[in-house]
């Protein structure tokens, strides 16, 4: 029987399938800077990194903007993100310019988890750091490239009931809170709007690939569309792959390369490119496991940021079909896999009206 996931299925799919990628590539990847243990206590044998503890603070940003607008009282969505950004900038141990606000502490903050150091990028750092509100108007770091602020992006694309054009924004906005080149915000935004495209509007797969190669060109970045195109190309090929994937599609370090990457991992993974043909061909739980394995393990293995392609790939998995396509054995071995259904629960919450605000 073919699964028929919910949209709350999907949400909680794509934010622990981002976990697991994350954790899975974390593994593999040399640490760059001094590493946080696991939290006392943990049984979980998968620790994720920064791009998880990103996308969570930016799920808590969308949130808190969403409680405000269910009590009647206007809030800026960027600023709430910034804020949310700038506490995750806390629990990495790293001080903002005093000209900085000070945000109030919101239940998310009391997860050990987040509060670990791994391998956190420099790009969104420094940018916080800074102390400074980016803007496209007042770029913070304009020359980063990186897959930074594509990596924290999924969350725009699970806000339902949005037009396209909304998605746009919030994510361009986020991104320009640490990323000021345009390449990374356009990543970004091409980025939230597959995962709205397949969560929200139930496009399939390659539907959606092929759109978001049409919207990559729209946006002035023929790089990107370039790379998501010869994705397809390559996923769908009768002939063996070749050797160096990461050489064909970009460098994993890049927004662009990472992307394409990613999207590359779950097309050629899908069991006879069934999934991505139509809506009624999405398969049932075993086969969506063993895509959702192959996909991951495909991710990791390619490119030089196995970390983030990882991460990506667990998004679009856990978005096409919701948390059927992972074993609870799987998920048990991430750690602070609580805190992504929490964060993942108060999202629908918040997205289904609730008022209070804890």
């Amino acid at each position: 029987m073919a699964i028929q996931p919910t949209y709350p299925d999907r949400v909680l799919g794509c934010l622990l399938g981002g976990a697991l990628g994350n954790a899975l590539g974390y593994a593999q990847q040399p640490p760059t800077t001094p590493e946080s243990p696991l939290s006392p206590g943990s049984t979980a044998g998968l620790p994720f990194a920064e791009d998880t503890q990103l996308t969570l603070y930016t799920v808590d940003g969308l949130v808190d903007a969403l409680e405000w607008a269910n009590d009647g009282v206007a809030a800026d969505e960027t600023a709430c993100l910034w804020l949310a950004y700038l506490r995750w900038l806390a629990t990495q141990g790293e001080v903002p310019a005093p000209i900085a606000p000070s945000p109030p502490p919101r239940p998310i903050d009391r997860h050990t988890v987040l509060h670990t150091r791994r391998n956190p990028g420099s790009t969104s750092i420094t940018g916080l750091r800074t102390g400074e509100m980016g803007t496209g108007y007042r770029p913070v770091n304009p020359s980063a490239q990186d897959a930074g602020a594509l990596s924290r992006s999924a969350p725009f694309g699970l806000v339902p009931r949005i037009p396209l054009g909304m998605v746009d924004k919030l994510t361009r906005d986020a991104a320009a809170l640490t990323h000021g080149h345009s390449a990374a915000k356009t990543g970004a935004v091409v980025f939230a709007t597959l995962i709205h495209r397949i969560v929200v509007e139930s496009s399939p797969l390659a539907d959606a690939v092929d759109r978001a190669a049409e919207q990559a060109i729209e946006a002035g970045n023929g790089d990107l569309a370039a790379a998501l195109t010869r994705a397809v190309a390559l996923a769908t090929a009768d002939s063996p792959a070749p050797p160096d994937i990461a050489a064909e599609l970009g460098s994993s370090g890049t927004a662009t390369g990472a992307l394409a990457l990613a999207v590359y991992a779950v097309l050629a993974a899908v069991p006879g490119n069934a999934a991505g043909k139509g809506p009624g061909s999405i398969p049932g739980p075993t086969d969506a496991r063993q895509h959702a394995l192959a996909a991951l393990q495909l991710a990791v293995d390619n490119g030089g940021s196995p970390a983030t392609t990882g991460s990506l790939a667990g998004n679009l998995i856990g978005a096409l079909y919701g948390i059927e396509a992972f074993s609870s054995e799987a998920l048990d071995r991430v750690e602070g896999a609580g805190a992504v259904r929490e964060t993942a629960s108060a999202l629908i919450g918040a997205i289904a009206g609730e008022k209070s605000r804890l």
